[in-house]
């Protein structure tokens, strides 16, 4: 799937964008938008957990850009030197929330005791996985939730378990769960109980010889691009970060 379809497909550039799966809407808004200035540049994307599309990359799929959803799977491709390390630049930031359509209060990490289904991202593939079983585990949840956790294998699937009632809820980006119809946002998980949720970016070294690439990642730190961002609920400079 194609975020752009070139309408000039003679001398055409293509940018092959690999990005978490939370990224979706966002990358496709910031997409269209660059077209319109852009039109012979096709943006090609890719979605995924990190870890997955790490490992894709590691073996040899196209890619230009790298949008990891933590910083392991960046620092994994820098250290395989398959990225451009001097080419890395914070994307965004975002926040992990607990949603979902369950009757039962649950307005805090101590309340996901009350549950017996609990959506999460398959933690060594699914940052947003990751972040939540830091809290549960820093939390001193993690022994009163075990038999309980549903994983998904993205977080968008954990999104989708939750809006279906699948589960009693689940753990999500606050971006993902502000374009949920059914399921509501319960509370904000504790930054403290969790690493910095940072988005980072970066060519691979197949990208740092792609003017195309090198453009694109440019204007995904321009106000422009960031006001989509943040219209999505990302955090970026331009939202005080």
């Amino acid at each position: 799937m194609l975020f752009i379809l070139s309408t000039s497909p003679l001398n055409a550039g293509e940018v092959r964008i690999s990005a978490g799966a939370g990224m979706k809407d966002a990358l496709t808004d910031i997409a269209r938008n660059y077209h319109a200035s852009h039109q012979n540049t096709t943006i090609t994307p890719n979605y995924g957990p990190s870890g997955a599309l790490a490992g894709q990359i590691l073996n040899g799929a196209p890619a230009d850009i790298f949008i990891s959803a933590n910083t392991t799977w960046m620092e994994f491709l820098i250290e395989k030197k398959l990225l451009d390390p001097a080419s890395r630049k914070p994307f965004a930031r975002n926040a992990i929330v607990f949603t979902g359509t369950t009757p039962i209060q649950v307005t805090s990490m101590e309340d996901l005791a009350k549950l017996q289904r609990i959506a999460i991202g398959s933690p060594k593939s699914v940052p947003a996985g990751d972040y939540a079983m830091q809290a549960i585990t820093n939390a001193g949840m993690k022994k009163k939730l075990q038999g309980k956790m549903i994983l998904a294998r993205d977080v968008r699937e954990c999104l989708m378990y939750a809006e279906l009632g699948e589960v009693d809820g689940g753990f999500v980006y606050r971006t993902d769960a502000i374009l949920a119809k059914q399921a509501t946002i319960r509370f904000k998980v504790p930054q403290n109980l969790h690493t910095p949720i940072t988005f980072p970016m970066a060519l691979t070294l197949k990208g740092a010889l792609n003017p195309e690439a090198r453009d694109f990642l440019n204007y995904l730190e321009s106000p422009a691009a960031h006001k989509v961002l943040n219209a999505y609920g990302f955090v970026t400079k331009e939202a005080g970060d």
